[in-house]
């Protein structure tokens, strides 16, 4: 087996690939003698509460022996090949060992995916990252948003901000949209500001939300049918991209249906309808990217700044980071303004869930 899969990333790495994302990463080794388990196996949701690498099949310590292996066939090929492990693995440094010099170049950050909008919090999170990464020599992924969970434009909108219901339907609490949206703009602030890596999910950069109201006969996901329909599943943020707000599947395909059904709404997320639209998700994620390059950012230094309760503030070489995370305005640092998630009113005041980059 160990010899197939080896040949598999060989296939790939002829052909040029860049590298791989490694699903499920701390489970390809069992505990010795298979012993019996009757825990039950929490992915996204409720990952930190039931404890994702608990159980004779997750995180055993063989498995750093396979991903070593696969690193000396990625540095046998030119160029800089590399490895993402996805695992939800307790605690951070149990983490940090799938990151080490001769393993994979990056994990990405749970921690922070499962945060809440709470400054507090996000903070914790930030430094505790950037201190465990830092034991091995390896970045931090930055993650808001994947495959596997509720959106966090929508998210973001729910009544405890950030928490992580198991898919939403149309009979559970709606998001405040707008208020959804305009956080996960400031959310961008933040992320993108940090050092390390920093990966974008599809429709994250349209300010896509979950589709909350997918009827049951469209849903897809073996979780809806595992436990008839007690779990409602991930399909609602893998709903297709709207392309154009006119056009049949918002021009996601040549038909005019898409295998999940979009929601109407998503019209006015349509690529064409941003496209070159000053403040619109786009165009700011745009503006976000090419100010994280030109700053350099992404290879960066964190250093945190005094600031209010709910408010993060730091510096990230001669970038200055402002996220109000509370509802009230707050007074804004003097400062050359680059770039704000929201237009300002006043140039001396921060509004509530409002991000800034300063110079």
């Amino acid at each position: 087996m160990r010899a197939e899969f080896e040949a598999v990333l060989r296939f790939w790495l002829d052909r040029g690939v860049d590298g791989f994302r490694v699903d499920v990463a701390h489970g390809l080794i069992k505990a010795k003698g298979l012993p019996d388990w009757d825990g039950k196996v929490a992915m996204v949701e409720g990952a930190e509460d039931a404890g994702a690498s608990a159980g004779p099949m997750w995180d055993q310590d063989g498995v750093h022996e396979i991903y070593r292996a696969w690193r000396r066939i990625l540095d046998g090929y030119p160029g800089e090949r590399m490895m993402v492990a996805e695992a939800w693995v307790k605690p951070p440094a149990r983490l940090a060992r799938y990151i080490r010099r001769d393993e994979m170049q990056q994990a990405f950050n749970f921690d922070y995916l499962l945060a809440h909008w709470d400054a507090g919090e996000l903070r914790e999170v930030i430094a505790n990252s950037l201190a465990v990464a830092g034991t091995v020599g390896a970045p931090t992924s930055w993650v808001m948003s994947n495959h596997d969970g509720v959106r966090h434009s929508s998210r973001y909108g729910l009544s405890k901000p950030g928490a992580r219901p198991q898919g939403i339907d149309a009979a559970g609490e709606q998001p405040d949209e707008a208020l959804g949206l305009r956080r996960a703009r400031a959310a961008a602030f933040l992320t993108l500001a940090l050092p390390g890596s920093a990966y974008i999910y599809q429709g994250e950069e349209l300010g896509l939300p979950e589709h909350t109201t997918l009827e049951a006969a469209y849903r897809q996901d073996p979780a809806f049918f595992r436990t008839a329909g007690a779990e409602i599943g991930r399909d609602g943020c893998r709903v297709p991209l709207p392309w154009r707000g006119d056009a049949p599947a918002f021009g996601f395909g040549p038909g005019a249906l898409s295998w999940l059904p979009q929601p109407a709404g998503f019209a006015r997320y349509a690529v064409d309808r941003q496209e070159g639209v000053r403040g619109s998700t786009l165009e700011l994620y745009r503006q976000l990217l090419r100010g994280r390059r030109e700053h350099s950012l992404g290879g960066g230094r964190l250093q945190w700044l005094p600031s209010r309760k709910d408010v993060l503030m730091f510096a990230n070489g001669k970038v200055r980071v402002v996220v109000n995370l509370g509802s009230e305005p707050v007074p804004l640092p003097a400062g050359e303004l680059l770039l704000s998630s929201e237009r300002l009113d006043k140039p001396t005041t921060l509004p509530g869930n409002t991000a800034v980059w300063l110079l």
